[in-house]
């Protein structure tokens, strides 16, 4: 009898044991499935998105003012400054074929109460570059590139509030090159291209400056081609945490006329980001062209040009899209 109970208890006791474990089976996909709905598919390092076209930009928005009354030290009783810029980009690759354009946009207005407002920047410029590679590393292609430049709006030499001259205009001067060469990416954000064969061409819309024979034309001619040599240098980086820099470097000699005066045209760009839609930026533009004669005592004299910009504003990021293969 007792030999009995003992075998009844031990199949009562395997039952259990069988029946807990099959419904412990089946609970633990309904109890895991919400966590495992929501896990997040983080993209690996290694991994690459394949696409044929990229685009997007970003833009920059900066106000200044400054205010005095009864100030012993002087200054402008009202000031103010607005400053703003805009970059946009598109880039195509496929196979050994690339296609690079950015376009730049700058404006800047300032009013104050001893000089009325004025621009304090104006600039539209442009690269649109085309390469294919030479080499498998893709760090050297031949390529061919074209570079422009100019302003929207009228800028003038002052003399005193009311008393200007005007020097520049829409398209007046405008730059435009076109170059046939190498292009040397050592690093991603490092490009230097450098060109034998090119010509730019010089235009001036305006009659009136037009007929002032300015920026290298003679007097009435309203453009000019002049072959000779090209190089640029491009570089980005975000240089520490939340802080990129940008810098573009042009240099042009012309064949035909004192080719050891070399025109330089470079920017450079800092931006601080402090969060998401502010931050602090910093600008330095230098040119030197030995054909604008409108400097020194008599105003007939070539110089270096330099232009600073400093601001704290509204920065925002356009979304970057891409035309996947």
């Amino acid at each position: 009898m007792r030999t009995k109970i003992k075998r009844h208890i031990y199949l009562m006791v395997v039952m259990t044991a069988v029946v807990s474990s099959l419904h412990a089976q089946n609970d633990i996909p309904v109890r895991s499935l919400p966590s495992e709905i929501f896990v997040t598919v983080k993209k690996g390092a290694t991994d690459t998105i394949p696409w044929k076209w990229k685009y997007g930009g970003s833009g920059n928005l900066s106000l200044a003012q400054s205010s005095l009354r009864n100030w012993a030290a002087g200054g402008e009783d009202f000031s103010m400054a607005l400053t703003s810029y805009v970059n946009s980009f598109l880039y195509y690759r496929k196979g050994k074929h690339s296609w690079d354009t950015n376009v730049d946009f700058n404006f800047g207005y300032v009013q104050t109460t001893s000089n009325g407002g004025r621009k304090n920047d104006d600039r539209i410029a442009g690269t649109s570059k085309y390469g294919i590679k030479l080499d498998s590393a893709g760090k050297l292609n031949a390529s061919m590139l074209l570079n422009g430049r100019s302003q929207f709006f009228d800028g003038r030499s002052y003399y005193s509030r009311d008393s200007s001259t005007l020097i520049s205009s829409f398209m007046s001067p405008a730059y435009a090159v076109i170059s046939l060469g190498l292009d040397y990416k050592p690093k991603p954000e490092l490009s230097i291209f450098a060109s034998p064969l090119t010509t730019r061409l010089t235009v001036i819309l305006n009659r009136k400056l037009a007929s002032l024979g300015l920026y290298g034309l003679d007097k009435g001619h309203r453009y000019n081609l002049a072959p000779g040599f090209f190089a640029t240098i491009n570089y980005q980086k975000d240089i520490i945490k939340n802080v990129n820099y940008r810098a573009n470097l042009n240099l042009f000699s012309d064949y035909t006329d004192n080719p050891q005066n070399v025109d330089l045209d470079m920017s450079n760009n800092l931006n601080f980001k402090i969060n998401r839609f502010l931050s602090a930026t910093y600008s330095l533009d230098l040119i030197y062209d030995d054909d604008v004669k409108l400097f020194g005592p008599n105003s007939n004299s070539p110089a270096l040009q330099l232009k600073s910009n400093i601001g704290i504003g509204f920065n925002m990021s356009f979304k970057t899209g891409y035309a996947r293969m």
